[in-house]
């Protein structure tokens, strides 16, 4: 079973307490933005070699639970 903190963590010391994938200082939200400007994922990966591709599918498939989780509505006013 995947976690987030498996791949992800989350220091005030690290990136100004961004979530970093885990073992590196690479911030999460840079694979998102890679994404959002049509990068694929191995561009990303080439980009960052310290992020795996494990790393990089685990994001993935979590943020894709909590985007279709039947409780999404909870989940979004929470970080609104």
């Amino acid at each position: 079973m995947n976690t987030i903190e498996k791949y992800i963590t989350i220091d005030k010391g690290v990136q100004n307490g961004q979530s970093v994938f885990r073992g590196t200082r690479v911030p999460v939200q840079s694979l998102f933005w890679h994404l959002e400007k049509g990068v694929t994922i191995n561009e990303f990966l080439e980009d960052f070699p310290s992020v795996s591709e494990d790393q990089t599918i685990g994001i993935l498939e979590i943020a894709n639970k909590f985007l279709t989780s039947n409780q999404i509505i909870k989940l979004y006013e929470a970080v609104d």
